[in-house]
């Protein structure tokens, strides 16, 4: 018998330490819809162990909403994760890191892996009495009510097509003595149109976000008109002088025409003397 207890235990020491991994989650218990759900992440699983953290909503059916991967460093230090809750509706929700390896994962005992978080939908405590559309030369006027507000302020960061035009920071409220509400008005001043986007906080935290859209007057587009000259064509009407005849020249008389005239000259003398007789 006891041969085969030091077999036994022979054996095992041959085979060595079952290693096994711790892995621990942490999230906010409570989050405010819209805010961000903020996790940590502790393991000593070996450097480049990947996980998903993974967002579900429970329910009758679990549907999975979020997921995004999570992997072990070579210090193993605590990571921390940010889930957006952006649209989600309020209630409860589960975040539980799944393993991603085609082995079984060897966790510990302790281990952590799964947790609920409950989400609460504060947005309808917020009114707004100003105009979501505004025009750019008015724009931003952020007028409402914190319901159950009273004179304790708000906080308000607005941000636009740009970025972070307006740092969060308390404005003041006024007590609504009707019904308790909390009324406030803050003007942002704004140089572009597009959607701007306010967020509030009060002492009990996030409590929602409010959309508007700024128009921009539209600018006609004046078309530059080119004039293109008009070339006049001269047409130049050419005279042609006709050419003129070749005058006559008189040639010289030749000698037999001379000696004729002469002849006929002498002929009308003799005539002449005839009729006289």
């Amino acid at each position: 018998m006891k041969r085969i207890l030091l077999i036994a235990l022979f054996l095992l020491a041959m085979a060595g330490p079952v290693s096994a991994y711790g892995l621990y989650l942490k999230c906010s218990e409570e989050v405010a819809a819209g805010a961000s759900l903020k996790c940590s992440v502790d393991s000593d699983f070996p450097p480049g162990t990947t996980f998903n953290l993974v967002l579900y909503q429970s329910g009758y059916t679990t549907t999975q909403i979020r997921k995004q991967p999570v992997t072990i460093q070579s210090d193993q230090r605590t990571q921390y994760v940010i889930v957006d809750t952006t649209g989600l509706p309020g209630g409860t929700y589960k975040a539980e890191m799944q393993y991603t390896g085609s082995d079984e994962a060897r966790l510990r005992s302790d281990s952590t892996t799964m947790q609920l978080i409950k989400v609460i939908d504060r947005s309808d405590e917020i009114e707004i009495t100003s105009p979501v559309t505004q025009d750019l030369k008015d724009a931003l006027r952020i007028e409402g009510e914190l319901k159950n507000g009273g004179n304790d302020g708000i906080q308000i960061e607005v941000n636009g097509p740009d970025g972070r035009i307006y740092s969060k920071q308390w404005i003041q409220t006024k007590n609504n003595i009707k019904n308790g509400a909390g009324i406030f008005t803050q003007k942002v001043a704004v140089t572009s149109g597009g959607d701007y986007t306010v967020e509030f906080w009060d002492a009990d935290g996030y409590i929602g976000s409010k959309s508007f859209t700024v128009v921009a007057p539209t600018v006609a587009t004046t078309v530059p008109t080119t004039t293109v000259p008009v070339v006049k064509t001269t047409r130049t009407t050419v005279t042609t002088v006709p050419t003129p005849w070749p005058t006559a020249t008189q040639s010289p008389l030749s000698p037999l025409t001379a000696a004729a005239g002469i002849a006929a000259a002498g002929l009308a003398v003799v005539l002449a003397a005839r009729r006289v007789r």
